[in-house]
Parts: C-alpha cells; structure tokens; sequence
C-alpha cells in the first residue's frame, strides 16, 4: 500500500470534482452539491487512512513520497511526502473540507425568511473552492519548492473570487481587493528569496534543483541566510496573520461566506504559517536563530494585541476574525522559541486552532442567516432557539480559553513553556491574551446564546438542519478527542520537530 500514489490522489481528486462540477448544468443544484459532498467525504477518508498509517507506523522523516519529474532541466518535479508536521495539516484539510460542504449546502424557508448555504450558483461555488483545497492540499504535501509555489499560489487565488462574487455585500469587493494585495505582495517577496536559493544551490552545488530536501544540503552560507530568512519567512507569514501585516484578514473573515470563511481562518492561515515554517526556518536555519528575536517580538504583539481588539468587537465575526490573529500570533510565536516544547505546541495549535475556527464561523453562520444579524448587542436567547449550536460554540470558546481537557490546552501549554525557556518575560506578556480571551469568550457566550431574545427575533429562528449538526459535531469531536488523548497527534508532531532541531542543529 505503500506504492500508492495517495497524496496525489488527495491533491487531485478536488481539481478533478471542479471541472466536474463546472461541466454538470447548472440548474441540477442537489446533484453539483453531492458530486461536492462525495468527493470531500473521499478525501477526508484518505486523509484519515494516510493519518493512522503514518500514526502507527515509522514516524520518522518523509513518508509516502511520491517523485515525478515535470522539467528535469530546470528541476522541477512533482516530489509529495508528509513528515509529522503536515501529516496533521492534510486531516484538517479534510475535515474542514467536509465540514465546508455540509454547512453550505443549502436550506430555503420562505415563512421563517432563511436562506442558508449557497442558494447562488452553486456550482461555481463548489468548483472554487474546492480549487482552493486542492490548492491547499498541494502547500502541504510539495517537498518541491517551485511546486509548493504553484500550489499557493492555487490556493489564494479562488479567495478573491470566492469572497468579491458570494461574500458579504457590504464589504465583498473591498476585503477581496485587500486580502489579494496583501497576499500577492507577500508571495512575490517570498518567490524572490526562493529563487535566490535556487541560484546560490545552483552555485554551490552545480545541481539546478527545486527539491526541498536537496536545498536543505545545499550549504547556504550564513550571511545568505541573513539577508534573506526575513523576506520569505514574512512573505509567507503575510497569510498566516502576523502582526503588523495582520490587517487584511478580519476584514477578509467578515466578507467571505461562511464556508470560505471556515477555510479562511480554519485552514489558509495555517498555510501561510507552515511554507514559513517549512521553507523560510528549515532551508534557512542560521538566518532563523538571527532573527528569532524579531518574530517572536512580532508574534508576543500579535497575541496581545488580538486579544484586545477582539474584546471590543461587537460584530460577532469580527470578534473571531482579531481571536484568529491572537490565536495565530501563538503559532508563530511558538515556532520563534526554534525548541522542543515551542514548535510541538505550535504545530499542534495549528490543528486545534483551525478546527476551533472552522467551528466559530460555522455557528455564527448559522446564526446570521436565521437572525439576520452578528451584531452580539441585537442577539440573544439562541440556546433555546439554537442549542446544538450553542453547546458546539461553548466547547469552541473553551478550547479557545487553553481550558485543559481540550484541544486548546494541549496546544497552548507547551508554547508557553517554550516561551517561557527562550524569553520569559515575553511568555508573561503574552499571557494576558489567555485572561482577555476568556472575558470576550464568556461575554458573546453570555450575550448571544443566553442573554434575552429580542422581541423581533421571538418565532423566527428556526432550528439548524441535520447536516448544520453533522458538521459541528464532527468539529467538536476533533478537539474532545485530542484534548482527552493527545497522544493521537502529539507524538507525531514531535517527530516533525525533531527533524527541524536537526537542521538547526540542535537547537
């Protein structure tokens, strides 16, 4: 089993379900939408098979790697493989994938004025983003660098569309415009530091190669890595929300519709935040430990500052979209501290994080097409109205809190501690974000889900369909089960980390 091709397959089956879907009629809306409901289900089962057989089996280094040269005389090739970091990424891909369809599949009540899901044009809908996910799924699996280009490249340009064509009307043309800058700015910066470690391996080596772990052997020397760790680290970092180059991602949050919204915040963030990881601290190491000062400086404002712009929204997707730069900022910030402790809580809060969001935005989807409204002070009462959703929206704040028994905690302690070893009075700073999280998680939660409800929302919230609690309780289950058990992921992303502490020598 170990020959099969099944990161290609994961890659490619949602390009293939697109054109699918875009040569289906429009008008056969219930059959595009289970062509898209079949096809994510399929992914996230070989998703999950690949998971258990890397869990179970040898962890360590690349697994199921996949070499099909494209353009040997450049040295370009189609090089897949996962090691203990992205393994993770690939599930959550898959589930908010799933999870993603379900939410937008659509539900149309005339008397009670809901018009849920997608109800425009589903069939581009779907064929975007799911052009977006295999996008996303090739960032995670490309040990080829000029590949992992191609595919990111895949993955942020459906955004704009996405968000400009189905987004919120008020802000749609707008926040994509935005999101595209700022993410085709920060690539191509990025692109140039990649190219400039294609030329100096070409010169150290004599071999033109985009593979990844050739350029890990490459012996860049240290005043390269110097002048060019920061250009692609930040470069990709761009899409992961770091702070100061934050700014368009609440905004792209609030604009996007509640699926792309879930693959926004759920599962892009996570891609700008692990090809920084990937390409920028392991082909780089030496400039990483010159610079960890800078980001980890970056990251301790990005979870402060998140933190407290998120206590005083009063837009219930805005108050997500400043948690999600916080939360990410956490990322980072684990991933600066280049230790044990920092970059398995990191790589961990990468899943816990996109899963914990995923479910955010679900619910408050749910919401806002049932009451017309995400302004937290004209909102209450949904317990009763919504409770499935409320008790989903519940675990979420409480794996947002670090609250032990959850994904959260499982994620965030080790950051901390790795903070802690590195600079400690960053990783005191840094803690007041967990005080301020737990005050606007517990005031929306008190607002909105038990405060009273508005006379003019009194009979017209009707309950969440059985495909709306499929997808939450998916959502949930991911963070009980490994806030319980984190030994069916933590193990594994300490096998990543070993691999980077190698390359860093050690650190």
């Amino acid at each position: 089993m170990m020959n099969f091709p099944i990161l290609s397959i994961i890659t490619f089956l949602p390009f293939v379900a697109a054109v699918i879907m875009l040569m289906m009629p429009a008008e056969r809306k219930t059959e595009i939408r289970g062509v898209a409901l079949a096809t994510a289900v399929i992914d996230l089962l070989l998703a999950g098979w690949m998971y258990l057989q890397y869990l179970l089996g040898d962890m360590n280094g690349y697994q199921f790697i996949e070499t099909y040269n494209w353009l040997p005389a450049l040295g370009i090739s189609l090089k897949f493989g996962v090691d203990g970091m992205s393994a993770p990424l690939v599930l959550l891909t898959g589930i908010v994938m799933v999870t993603g369809v379900l939410i937008s599949w659509g539900v149309y009540d005339e008397e009670h004025h809901i018009s849920a899901g997608i109800q425009d044009r589903p069939r581009e809908f779907f064929a975007f983003l799911f052009l977006l996910a295999g996008g996303v799924f090739g960032v995670f699996v490309s040990l080829d660098l000029f590949m992992l280009f191609f595919f990111y490249e895949i993955a942020v340009f459906p955004m704009y569309l996405l968000i400009a064509i189905w987004g919120w009307v008020k802000t749609r043309e707008y926040a994509a415009m935005k999101l595209t800058l700022y993410l085709f700015i920060g690539s191509v910066v990025a692109l140039v530091g990649a190219l400039a470690m294609y030329w100096t391996q070409y010169t150290n080596t004599g071999v033109l190669s985009f593979d990844m772990l050739l350029m890990e052997k490459a012996g860049f020397s240290a005043a390269f890595q110097y002048a060019w760790f920061l250009p692609v680290f930040f470069g990709f970092a761009v899409l992961g929300g770091i702070w100061p180059f934050h700014n368009w991602s609440p905004d792209g949050h609030v604009a996007a519709p509640t699926a792309v919204s879930m693959f926004h915040a759920g599962v892009l963030m996570k891609l700008g935040a692990f090809a920084a990881l990937r390409v920028g601290i392991m082909l780089l190491p030496e400039g990483a430990k010159q610079w960890a000062w800078l980001v980890m400086a970056f990251a301790g404002v990005a979870v402060v500052y998140g933190a407290f712009i998120a206590f005083v929204q009063t837009d219930l997707k805005y108050m997500i979209g400043f948690s999600s730069v916080s939360h990410m900022g956490l990322v980072v910030l684990g991933v600066s501290t280049l230790n044990h402790d920092g970059l398995v809580g990191a790589g961990v809060q990468m899943f816990s994080h996109g899963v914990m969001t995923a479910l955010f935005f679900a619910v408050t989807g749910m919401i806002y097409d049932r009451s017309h409204t995400r302004q937290i002070p004209e909102l209450g009462g949904m317990m009763k109205a919504l409770p499935f959703a409320g008790v989903g929206f519940i675990i979420g704040g409480l794996v947002s809190m670090g609250m032990p028994g959850f994904s959260g905690f499982v994620a965030e302690f080790p950051i901390f501690m790795g903070v802690w070893g590195r600079q400690w009075l960053v990783a005191v700073i840094a803690s007041i974000s967990i005080i301020i999280t737990a005050a606007y998680i517990m005031i929306a939660i008190r607002r909105v889900f038990f405060g009273p409800m508005p006379e003019k929302l009194e009979g017209h919230i009707s309950p969440i369909t059985a495909l709306d609690k499929i997808a939450i309780f998916t959502l949930c289950s991911c963070m009980v089960i490994i806030g319980i058990f984190p030994a069916v992921m933590v193990p594994m992303v300490e096998k990543g980390v070993e691999n980077i502490l190698r390359l860093l020598g050690g650190a």
